[in-house]
């Protein structure tokens, strides 16, 4: 396995996401902030949810490209807007609602979630960003 994920003993548990990863590997995959934009223009959905479903559906469209999958990923960011603690249910929802449909495991690979005021467009609530390592 390219990538080892876990989370060691004295770390918080449990939590949404392992906190290590270790990579051995020569392709490094980066895939630039991902947003809910949709492929065929059609508008973006409006809860956070839905965008954060989006957002991860678009990124892993952009680790297959380059021959990836969620399992070669060491690292997500996420960038909301307005973030407070009392939205992480419905981030959350939007996670499990593609985990499937994306690959993306549980626990995720090592995550962070960084409010910010707001992004490159006035609608978008949430960007992903992935690093993915390959032999």
């Amino acid at each position: 396995m390219t990538v080892q994920r876990f989370t060691p003993a004295g770390m918080l548990q449990p939590a949404p996401y392992h906190h290590v990863a270790v990579a051995a590997g020569t392709r490094h995959v980066h895939v630039a902030g991902q947003v809910a934009h949709r492929p065929d223009g059609s508008p973006v959905p409006s809860d956070l949810a839905g965008q954060v479903a989006q957002a991860l559906r678009n990124t892993a469209t952009g680790l297959a490209g380059a021959g990836a999958t969620f399992d070669d990923v060491v690292r997500l960011t996420f960038y909301v807007t307005q973030w407070s603690p009392e939205k992480i249910a419905e981030f959350m929802a939007g996670v499990e609602s593609v985990a499937d449909e994306t690959g993306l495991g549980s626990p995720m690979p090592p995550a962070s979630l960084i409010g910010v005021e707001a992004l490159f467009e006035p609608d978008v609530l949430v960007e992903v960003e992935a690093t993915a390592v390959l032999d």
